[in-house]
């Protein structure tokens, strides 16, 4: 293949039709932790488990997908990024497998946990977006890649649904297998070489995490805001199958993955987003994404037991998650750009501890108190989220740069 010389501003040559192609790669990685959501009814019926002992499939995933964003995400400052993609989209491929083939629900959360780890190669990918442009569309091409995050987030759902309907779920884990193998060729052959643009040692790498942490106000407080909202969104999205299953609605795992395709129309904020992000700055965006979410909530608190209520709270959900997630990774981008996996990390390993907590914590209240637990709990979330936010650094555009050796030594 053809490789593009690097370029002195990115480090690697843009390429037409690369940022959709790293849309695409981070759609199929991130879709792994999702598939499971949707069937937890179907998966409780094979074990004859009950709700709150099925619902930790859906949290094994995420502290499975915390770890793989702790440990693995840093090595895209460490090893070249294709072969390191390569390599972890072959390993997802045979962790879905296991997951197919468990025989009991122990070793069925044991591979999600698995499968959670794998998929952080998601996380590989989306920094080498804000590679391929200069800093003032940087909101512009996070915001292309996000929309494949957040459709493979939302549509996961619905495929694993449908899938289920037909074939059982079982038969998501195999056919979501061969999906990812199949990238093992393709980014081959697509991706050019992508060389880290300072090498450090792994150990060098992991230690500089907390330094990062410490020295970096904007990256606290994005982490803070980032759990607190995943915390929201995943108590939805957890328990929504045990809403429709319920005497109210009478609806299976299809209906339940149904509602990623509306939750998907949200992921067309996610453009809109990144050029308001680059014109009125991230702060602007995070405002407008609390307030649609804290909306959200009080409408499926209000009208979640009627289709047209829970459909009117999924879209703004959606669109008010991904406004802010969109915001964070702006922001927290422009902080140190050599060190923008471990970055990342450090910002998705908060991120996805949150979306944990949510999890346990919302199938603990729908076993309590059904969907008034479930929307109380979000809600708490997002007023958290929002007192944070108004207490902020308004000068995070000011944020002082870490130079790479800085951030080593200081490690």
């Amino acid at each position: 293949m053809n490789v593009e010389l690097p370029s002195s501003a990115a480090g690697i040559a843009p390429r037409r039709g690369l940022l959709p192609f790293l849309g695409l790669i981070c759609s199929i990685g991130v879709s792994s932790i999702y598939y499971n959501q949707p069937l937890l009814v179907e998966m409780g019926k094979t074990y004859h488990a009950t709700a709150a002992d099925v619902g930790f499939v859906a949290v094994a995933t995420q502290v499975g997908y915390a770890l793989g964003l702790l440990f693995f995400v840093p090595l895209g400052d460490v090893l070249e990024r294709r072969m390191l993609m390569i390599r972890m989209f072959g390993a997802v491929a045979l962790a879905l497998l296991l997951a197919a083939l468990a025989p009991k629900l122990s070793l069925l959360i044991a591979a999600s946990v698995l499968v959670g780890c794998l998929a952080s190669v998601t996380h590989i990918a989306l920094p080498i977006a804000p590679d391929l442009v200069d800093d003032t569309r940087r909101g512009h091409a996070i915001g292309i890649v996000m929309t494949g995050l957040l459709l493979g987030i939302l549509l996961a759902r619905t495929f694993a649904g449908w899938v289920s309907s037909l074939g059982g779920w079982k038969t998501v884990f195999l056919i979501a297998a061969v999906m990812n193998a199949a990238f093992v060729p393709l980014l081959w052959r697509v991706m050019p070489k992508l060389p880290p643009t300072h090498p450090v040692k792994y150990g060098e790498a992991l230690r500089s995490l907390w330094t990062l942490f410490r020295e970096q106000p904007v990256l606290r407080e994005s982490c803070v805001l980032g759990a607190l909202v995943f915390a929201a969104f995943s108590c939805f999205w957890t328990t929504l199958v045990f809403l429709l299953g319920s005497s109210h609605y009478h609806m299976g795992a299809g209906v339940a993955g149904s509602f990623g395709i509306l939750g998907a129309t949200g992921a067309l904020t996610a453009p809109v987003a990144g050029r308001l992000s680059d014109k009125y700055g991230s702060r602007f965006v995070l405002t407008i994404a609390l307030s649609t979410l804290a909306v959200s909530f009080v409408v499926l608190w209000v009208l979640g037991y009627h289709m047209l209520g829970l459909v009117l709270g999924v879209v703004l959900m959606d669109g008010g998650a991904q406004m802010n997630q969109l915001a964070n990774q702006t922001r927290i981008f422009g902080l140190v750009p050599s060190a923008r996996s471990r970055i990342n990390t450090v910002y998705m390993t908060v991120y996805f501890s949150g979306a944990s907590v949510g999890s346990a914590l919302s199938t603990i209240a729908w076993e309590r108190w059904q969907w008034n637990g479930v929307c109380g709990l979000g809600l708490t979330f997002i007023g958290l989220a929002a007192l944070r936010h108004a207490t902020g650094d308004r000068g995070f555009g000011q944020q002082a740069r870490l130079q790479p050796e800085d951030v080593l030594l200081e490690a």
